[in-house]
């Protein structure tokens, strides 16, 4: 009997048809979640135990693009440049936002890393702002978005094992317009606002539909710490669209479950070596998590700066960094969570 519970009967009921027949109905509803999950995180998606598991193939098989090719991969150095070794603990996903509108090549303005334990009872997202003054390879001292815009998701990739000291392991990047999307295929999301801004948004609780969730990620200029503030309003609305996808009825309706697939895939680019089958099995190792098993928080930073082109910056809390990156590889997120990170 595996251990993810496919399988297992309903505990304290005798094994008779009519319980397997449930359980299968749990099961059922058990992968919706873990494919809701997924989607809301990064766009991972699992259609094993759906019923109508062919279209789903069919529609990820065509909507993925895995053409980020992250080449040789180098040794993970730790800041000072010591090699670090792997602990083989956990999986690093790297899920980059890219805001590209009118007249614009695209900016990484969403940078977050998604760790899942050994054990797959958790998922850990950190914000990384995109003004976080680091050392990026080759390149010197810039904004952490710089290194996307010098070298893709290579030398992205690059500078977060450099500035941690941990191996990534995947990379999904999808744009703003997906947020959009997938928020329309659900029919909007309740996500609650810090404080309010020029895009309408109030403090408190907001009903927003795909064009003003868009507006809401969007935000920072009016907003009390910028590209902080920001993060913070990205990772609610990230917490409210899987709420509101995870409920029963939304996982019990194939064809809202189809909507949000096409939605969440239709603009994914993933990493060479995250096959479909890859994606399949993450997702279902992860099948019971639940929303309060998604934790979310904001890379260390210690104040803010202007750099010596004048621009502002994110000033790196390098103690409280080098703790994250040993919670990382010695897979102890949540010690480190509940000790660094205020509700």
């Amino acid at each position: 009997m595996s251990d993810n519970g496919v399988g297992s009967l309903i505990e304290g009921l005798p094994d008779t048809q009519e319980t397997r027949r449930e359980q299968k109905r749990r099961d059922r509803r058990g992968s919706r979640r873990a494919l809701i999950v997924m989607l809301s995180i990064f766009g991972l998606i699992v259609g094993t135990g759906v019923a109508y598991v062919g279209y789903l193939a069919f529609t990820v098989g065509n909507n993925i693009d895995q053409g980020i090719d992250l080449g040789e991969r180098q040794p993970v150095t730790a800041p000072d440049g010591e090699p670090v070794a792997e602990t083989g603990t956990g999986t690093n996903f790297l899920v980059i936002g890219s805001d590209t509108r009118p007249g614009d090549a695209g900016r990484s303005d969403v940078i977050v890393l998604v760790h899942v334990p050994e054990d797959n009872s958790a998922v850990q997202m950190i914000h990384f702002p995109r003004d976080l003054y680091v050392d990026i390879p080759g390149r010197g001292k810039n904004k952490i978005n710089a290194a996307y815009a010098f070298g893709r998701e290579p030398l992205l990739v690059q500078t977060m094992e450099q500035l941690l000291g941990v191996r990534i392991h995947h990379v999904a990047r999808t744009d703003f317009e997906g947020f959009k999307n997938m928020t329309d295929a659900v029919g909007g999301v309740r996500v609650y606002a810090e404080e309010g801004g020029a895009d309408g948004i109030v403090k408190g609780w907001n009903d927003l539909n795909g064009e003003q969730a868009l507006a809401f990620v969007r935000e920072r200029y009016t907003l009390s710490e910028g590209d902080i503030s920001r993060g913070r309003r990205q990772l609610a609305f990230i917490k409210a669209l899987m709420l509101e996808a995870t409920k029963p009825e939304n996982i019990a309706n194939p064809i809202t479950v189809a909507k949000f697939a096409n939605a969440a895939t239709e603009n994914l680019v993933v990493d060479k070596g995250l096959t479909t089958r890859a994606m399949t099995d993450y997702a279902i190792a992860l099948r019971n998590v639940r929303g309060g098993d998604v934790i979310f928080a904001t890379a260390p930073f210690s104040g803010y700066g202007t750099s010596p082109q004048g621009a502002s910056i994110d000033i790196v809390d390098e103690a409280g960094m080098a703790e994250l990156g040993e919670a990382l590889r010695t897979d102890s997120m949540d010690t480190y969570l509940d000790v660094f990170v205020t509700p």
